[in-house]
């Protein structure tokens, strides 16, 4: 391959990329959670929550592939193990089957937590004036916020 030449310096891409990794493994935590309350939801709201939890899982499917893109075009090695994940994610998993609303108030710290990781990347790409990884940032912010919002409201 040749060398990479896409006008962010090696530092910049970097410190973009450690910040994607973060964000990538929140997103994959975030995947498993979601994926794991569709499958075990019970209860009164079962239904609904099943088949919002399936659109949220589906969504965050997608997301983590844009975003392991986005390292990868960084020139950066992305993550892909439970235990990678486990050490750069900010969102820590859920023993055991909690209650339906106790899986929505976890879904919307996590939505909340992804948000804030996405605060710290979106810093270090402009700060590295990378306007791919800020459109794309950018972009998951605003789905984990309606996303949260969405939560939210449903309690």
């Amino acid at each position: 391959m040749h060398k990479i030449d896409i006008g962010i310096s090696p530092k910049d891409r970097k410190a973009i990329a450690e910040g994607l990794k973060c964000l990538l493994a929140d997103s994959y935590t975030l995947y498993l959670q979601t994926h794991n309350f569709h499958w075990n939801v019970t209860g009164h709201m079962f239904r609904t929550l099943h088949l919002a939890f399936e659109e949220q899982y589906t969504e965050l499917a997608t997301a983590v592939d844009d975003i392991a893109e986005r390292i990868r075009t960084l020139d950066v090695i992305a993550p892909g193990t439970y235990a990678a994940f486990a050490k750069l994610s900010s969102i820590k998993e859920v023993e055991g089957v909690p209650a339906a609303e106790n899986m929505v108030e976890i879904l919307t710290q996590g939505h909340e937590q992804t948000i804030k990781t996405c605060r710290t990347v979106l810093k270090a790409a402009q700060a590295g004036d990378d306007e791919s990884t800020i459109a794309l940032v950018s972009d998951r912010m605003r789905v984990h916020e309606k996303t949260a919002w969405m939560l939210r409201a449903s309690q």
